[in-house]
C-alpha cells in the first residue's frame, strides 16, 4: 500500500496516451480525420493528459465545467480544478465539425491526439472578459480601482492569450498519441507522474514538497527548497519545460543551473530535479493552485508557496497565492477536494546583520539590510550586464547564467515590478 497522496480525483492516474498496437491504429485513424492545428498551450494540455498530470480530466472541458472552474473552482461533478482546460477552434472550424463527430489535433505538422467532439460552445468577447476576471485579475495595484483592463489586454501574457481564442471551444476526451520533444530533448528530467511516484516509493519518501520554478534558483528558492527538505522526506524540484513569455530564460539553461546548485549544495538523496511540459499562464494564485492540483498526481503532497508565486507585473497581492488555498471549496470527498496542501512561506531574503537567509517572520533588521532576491530582478540585471550583489545567488550558477546572456544577439527588456524589485517590502 502506498504511503504517497492518492492522484487527485479518485480515480488513480487517468492516463490518455496510447502505446503499441493501440497507438499505431489510432494513428492510422488520424490520417483521416479532420485535423485542427492547436495552440502551443493546448499541445502542452495534451500531453499532460495523456500522462496523467490532469487527472481526473479525460480531455477539454465543456462549457459547464468551464463556467464552475471559473466561478467557484469546481468542474460540474463538484471536482476541484482551478484552471479552465479548454480547446479554442475558430467559427468556420466550429461550423464544420459536428458534435459527436472526431477530429485530430495537430501542432506544425505533427498529430498530438484524437479527440471524440461531444460539445461545441460559443465564446464571445464577454465571456473570454469573464473568463479573465475570475481567473487572472487578483489583489495587486493593477488588478484594483478600474486599472485591470486598461493594463491586462497589453501587459498580462495570460490576458492576451484568452482573449485572442478563437470564437468557439470543443470539449469532450482525447487520446493522445505524442509527448513530443520533451522524452527526447529532456532525458531524465521530463519525468510522468507515475515515474516520480516510483522514484519517491523506492526512496521511502512519503512526505513530499514541490518548488516550482520558472526562473533559475537564487539563495531565495534554494532557502525555500531546504526548509522543505528539513521537515518533509524530499523535495521535488519542478521546472517547467514548456513555453514561457518573452526575456525569460529557456529550460535547458535553467535545468543545467539547478543541476549545478544540486551537484554543491544539496544533499542529492533528499532532492529530485525535474520538469513538466505546460505552458505558463501566469494566473497568479489560480495557477498556484493548478500547480498544487496537477503536483499531487506526481505524488506531491506539500506546494511550497512563496512571495508572488505565479504572479506577473502588480497584478497580484505578495501573498494573493498563499491565502486564496484558505478560500477554495471543500465537499468533504477526498477524491474530489484536494489533497495537496500549501507549504506557506514568507519573504526571504540574505540578511547581513542576520549573516545568512532570513525572512520577515525571523529577521528583526531594515530593509537596507537585506538582498531582495527575485527571479525577475536576477534576469533584469544578467540582461543589463549589471554587477550582482553578494549573496543573490551561488556563483557557479550566476557563471553559467552569465555565459547564456552572453550569447544573446538581442536583449529582450525586463520590466520590474513591486513585488520583485523589493519596494513592497
Amino acid at each position: 500500500m502506498s504511503k504517497l497522496v492518492a492522484p487527485h480525483g479518485g480515480k488513480g492516474l487517468v492516463c490518455a496516451l496510447l502505446e503499441g498496437a493501440e497507438l499505431e491504429a489510432e494513428k492510422a485513424k488520424a490520417a483521416d480525420l479532420k485535423q485542427i492545428e492547436i495552440s502551443d498551450r493546448a499541445k502542452g494540455d495534451l500531453i499532460m493528459l495523456g500522462i496523467g498530470g490532469f487527472s481526473p480530466l479525460t480531455g477539454f472541458m465543456k462549457k459547464a465545467d468551464w463556467k464552475g472552474v471559473c466561478e467557484n473552482f469546481q468542474m460540474a461533478d463538484g471536482t476541484f480544478w482551478p484552471v479552465p482546460i479548454t480547446l479554442d477552434v475558430s467559427a468556420a472550424d466550429a461550423a464544420e465539425i459536428a458534435e459527436g463527430s472526431e477530429i485530430a489535433l495537430v501542432r506544425k505538422g505533427q498529430v498530438f491526439a484524437t479527440m471524440l467532439v461531444e460539445e461545441k460552445y460559443e465564446m464571445t468577447d464577454a465571456d473570454k472578459k469573464w473568463e479573465c476576471e475570475k481567473v487572472f485579475m487578483g489583489e495587486g495595484e493593477d488588478s484594483v480601482d478600474g486599472k485591470f483592463w486598461e493594463i491586462a489586454e497589453e501587459d498580462h501574457p495570460g490576458v492576451i492569450m484568452v482573449m485572442n481564442q478563437k470564437e468557439f471551444n470543443l470539449a469532450g476526451p482525447v487520446k493522445v498519441l505524442s509527448e513530443g520533444e520533451y522524452p527526447k530533448e529532456y532525458p531524465g528530467v521530463y519525468l510522468k507522474p507515475a515515474e516520480t511516484r516510483a522514484m519517491f516509493e523506492e526512496r521511502g519518501w512519503a512526505n513530499v514538497a514541490a518548488l516550482q520554478l520558472r526562473n533559475p534558483m537564487h539563495r531565495s528558492h534554494e532557502f525555500l527548497a531546504k526548509i522543505a527538505v528539513e521537515v518533509c522526506d524530499g523535495v521535488l524540484i519542478h521546472s517547467l519545460i514548456g513555453n514561457l513569455k518573452p526575456g525569460d530564460i529557456p529550460a535547458e539553461t535553467r535545468i543545467q543551473a539547478i543541476d549545478i546548485l544540486i551537484e554543491n549544495y544539496f544533499v542529492k538523496e533528499h532532492v529530485i530535479n525535474a520538469g513538466y511540459p505546460l505552458d505558463m499562464r501566469y494566473a497568479g494564485p489560480r495557477e498556484g493552485l493548478l500547480h498544487a492540483t496537477f503536483r499531487q498526481n506526481y505524488g506531491v503532497n506539500n506546494m511550497l508557496i512563496g512571495r508572488d508565486h505565479a504572479g506577473v507585473g502588480d497584478f497580484y497581492g505578495l501573498f494573493e497565492a498563499q491565502e486564496i488555498f484558505d478560500r477554495i471549496p471543500s465537499t468533504g470527498d477526498e477524491g474530489k477536494d484536494l489533497q495537496c496542501k500549501p507549504m506557506k512561506i514568507d519573504w526571504t531574503f540574505y540578511c547581513h546583520e542576520c549573516d545568512g537567509m532570513a525572512s520577515l517572520r525571523t529577521c528583526p533588521h531594515n530593509k537596507e539590510s537585506r538582498v531582495i532576491l527575485s527571479g525577475t530582478k536576477l534576469r533584469k540585471a544578467l540582461s543589463d550586464g549589471a554587477e550582482i550583489v553578494d549573496h543573490f545567488g551561488r556563483n557557479e550558477v550566476l557563471d553559467h547564467l552569465k555565459v547564456y546572456y552572453g550569447s544573446l544577439k538581442e536583449k529582450v527588456e525586463v520590466k520590474m515590478q513591486g513585488a520583485a524589485s523589493g519596494d513592497a517590502m
